[in-house]
Formats: C-alpha cells, sequence, structure tokens
C-alpha cells in the first residue's frame, strides 16, 4: 500500500469551510488513520523542486485553480496523480449548467490532458460522473456517490433527525449568488410558507438551526456535484423541496433519510480511501 501521499489544493478547511474543503479534510484524516503520510500545501506554494523532491509519493489533487500549466505538465509526465473533483474544472466557465444537455463545445474545454493522464477522476455522484464523461470522453472516471463527514458529525446529524420538527421551512440564506436564495424565498412566499433564514453560523450551529424544520427549500442556479448541504438535511430527517441540478437526485439512497442514510455515510469512511489508495496504488 501507498505510503506517502502529497494533496494540494488551492485552500483548505483551516482557511475556507467549504463543502470541497471539509470533505478533503476528512479523507486526509481517513488516509493518515491507516498509516499513510499525507502532506499538504496550497496550489500557490506547489515548485517544480517540490514535485521532484516528491515524486515518489502519491498526489491528490483537488481544486487547482491556482496551479499553473508548468506545474500540471510535471506531474502528468512524472508523477501518480488523481484529481478529487468537487467542481468542473475541465470547461472554461466552470458551469456546466449553461450547456445544452450539460455538453459543452471542444472549445469550451480546458485542462483535458491533465484529466486524461490521471490515475482516476473522482467524481461526487452518478450525475457528476456522468457530466464529466459526457464532457471529455474519458474511462478513467469513478463516482464514489457520497461526501465524507467526521463521526462525530455524522453522530450529531443522527440526534437532530430526532428532534420535533416545526412545520416552516427553512432557506440557507447565502450570500453566493448561485445558491439562489432569492428564488427559495420567492418560492416560499409564493405558496404562503413560513420560513426560517439560516445564514452564516458556525459549523454544527448551522446543522442545528437549519434542521428545527421539516423541510428545506433550495434551488441552485449551476449544477451541485453532490450537494452537502442536501444530504445534511436529508440525514437529520428533513424533505428536500429543489430543482434537478443536484447531484446526491442520481444516487439510490437519496430516497432514505435519517439514521438509514447516516448509516450509507458512515460506510463512505470506508470506501472512499479505499479506492483513493487502490487509484494510486496501480502504477
Amino acid at each position: 500500500m501507498i505510503k506517502n501521499i502529497v494533496f494540494i489544493a488551492d485552500f483548505f478547511a483551516n482557511e475556507i469551510a467549504g463543502g470541497g474543503e471539509l470533505n478533503n479534510q476528512e479523507l486526509v484524516n481517513l488516509l493518515r488513520l491507516v498509516g499513510i503520510k499525507v502532506i499538504e500545501i496550497k496550489c500557490e506554494f506547489v515548485t517544480q523542486e517540490f514535485l521532484s523532491e516528491h515524486k515518489e509519493s502519491g498526489f491528490i489533487v483537488s481544486n487547482f485553480i491556482a496551479l499553473n500549466e508548468e506545474k500540471k505538465t510535471y506531474l502528468q509526465k512524472n508523477c501518480n496523480y488523481l484529481i478529487y473533483e468537487h467542481d468542473h474544472k475541465y470547461l472554461i466557465t466552470r458551469d456546466p449548467s449553461i450547456y445544452p444537455e450539460y455538453t459543452a463545445s471542444p472549445d469550451q474545454i480546458i485542462n483535458f490532458d491533465f484529466y486524461k493522464n490521471a490515475k482516476g477522476v473522482i467524481c461526487q455522484s452518478k450525475m457528476h460522473a456522468s457530466v464529466v464523461k459526457k464532457n471529455l470522453n474519458l474511462e478513467n472516471i469513478h463516482s464514489v456517490g457520497g461526501n465524507l463527514w467526521t463521526s462525530d458529525v455524522l453522530e450529531t446529524l443522527r440526534k437532530f433527525s430526532e428532534k420535533e420538527k416545526q412545520e416552516k421551512y427553512s432557506i440557507w440564506d447565502s450570500g453566493n449568488p448561485i445558491k439562489n436564495t432569492t428564488t427559495a424565498r420567492a418560492y416560499c412566499k409564493h405558496n404562503g410558507f413560513e420560513t426560517d433564514l439560516v445564514g452564516f453560523l458556525p459549523y454544527k450551529k448551522f446543522l442545528d438551526k437549519i434542521t428545527n424544520n421539516k423541510y428545506f427549500v433550495f434551488f441552485p442556479k449551476t449544477l451541485e456535484t453532490l450537494c452537502r448541504v442536501v444530504v445534511e438535511c436529508r440525514m437529520a430527517g428533513m424533505t428536500v423541496i429543489t430543482n434537478k441540478k443536484i447531484g446526491a437526485l442520481s444516487e439510490d439512497w437519496f430516497k432514505l433519510k435519517g439514521p438509514p442514510l447516516i448509516d450509507i455515510m458512515i460506510k463512505k469512511r470506508q470506501e472512499i480511501p479505499s479506492l483513493v489508495i487502490q487509484l494510486l496504488d496501480n502504477k
């Protein structure tokens, strides 16, 4: 089994508490638990000397906007790497939802060789993987069908699933326009639903507040590769009202909620690191 891994990303969870960063951090933790030494480095600090020094390691490349072409080319030619994909960095726009059937024209594709030469491209859901395949037509694309949460957060969501829910509608009051809070509010107003707006809070407090109600309303503008907040609400026993841009909808487990769904995500804590190790061991 591979002993050393370098994890490259634009940002880490100690800087941004985004879904991708939280997932990445737990992947690092789980790899370390099985005895793998993991070095985390931001894209902006990666040098060719660093890559050369660690080229016998396996590499996980996550979000890589700040990784320049020289470094990507070096990885392709000299290193054993996989891409842990959280969005769509093979597109100029990073948003497949603006193209017919999520399929861009060839002039919109970027980073093709970087994806092609990876040991694997790990996607977050069947829908996510399907869209990547449509655009790149590669055979090294894998879906893990879920995300990683800490055991503590999963047990917290188990407790939240037991809460008596109010007959109200939770809305994520996000400052990010692609999360489309405006449409969620308009939908609830049109239907006369009583709502709770949940804005920025520390992670567990956010989960606690947003799961107080029976319903979660969310209409993102762009394709969500999985959508952690939707899965979190389902794990907490909520009904989700959303559009078709949610990767989690493509998973068989999406019909589940509460403890049965939590149990699925507990299994992902073994399945996802195992796939990463398998791909990087396949030199």
